[in-house]
């Protein structure tokens, strides 16, 4: 049990490092949290500093997950400390919680007063270990709504929200056999709600119109 909370408490931490702000005030030396939307988040980064620092900060942000999974996880050891009714081994379950505290970690982080980013970037990296296809096309559907509508947010979410989609339509009508179909389901379907309640301003900016889109060209003063 206590081999399992130290791995819970490393992944939150892991997933607690507030990488925009770290960035933000290493390139301009500013606190992005006093910029744009005021997140801390790779999104936002994208409109202050431009798509180069954007892109650093998500990347960053989705390795946050994959050390979760990938690398804390290695640290379990013995046996789980309560009956696993998944389909999954028992270390196949410590990198899903191990993934999960990382996110948790992300959106409210112990380094920034709880308060950081909206846990889609660190989401990624910790899902694509385990639901690789699935993120995948969800990556694709991210980037056609960005590049479409040039809302980091609204592609957020639609990537969120389309990955359980995407498993129960691989899964029921195409009769692709998803390992831990039953259980990473409901997992994804949980992200999904979570990502909606961190973006709940985002869509309100949105439907009045007031929500900042991305450009490529160059960086916001």
């Amino acid at each position: 049990m206590l081999n399992l909370i130290v791995i819970v408490i490393l992944s939150y931490l892991v997933g607690s490092i507030p990488t925009s702000i770290i960035v933000s005030k290493l390139v301009k030396g500013i606190d992005i949290r006093n910029h744009g939307s005021g997140n801390a988040g790779g999104s936002n980064v994208f409109r202050i500093l431009g798509w180069k620092y954007g892109l650093a900060v998500i990347f960053l942000d989705a390795l946050k997950g994959m050390i979760a999974v990938l690398l804390v996880s290695r640290l379990y050891f013995g046996s789980f400390p309560f009956p696993n009714a998944t389909p999954f081994d028992d270390f196949t379950l410590v990198q899903i919680i191990a993934g999960i505290f990382a996110v948790l970690g992300h959106i409210w982080t112990i380094f920034a007063g709880f308060k950081g980013g909206k846990g889609i970037a660190t989401g990624l990296g910790f899902l694509v270990s385990v639901v690789t296809i699935d993120m995948l096309l969800g990556l694709v559907v991210f980037t056609i709504v960005v590049g479409v509508s040039k809302y980091i947010s609204l592609g957020s979410l639609s990537a969120a929200i389309s990955v359980p989609l995407i498993m129960i339509i691989r899964e029921n009508i195409f009769g692709v056999d998803i390992i831990g179909y039953h259980t990473i389901l409901p997992f994804t379907i949980f992200l999904a709600f979570l990502v909606m309640y961190t973006h709940k301003a985002n869509l309100e900016r949105i439907f009045s119109g007031n929500e900042s889109k991305i450009s490529l060209s160059k960086k916001k003063k």
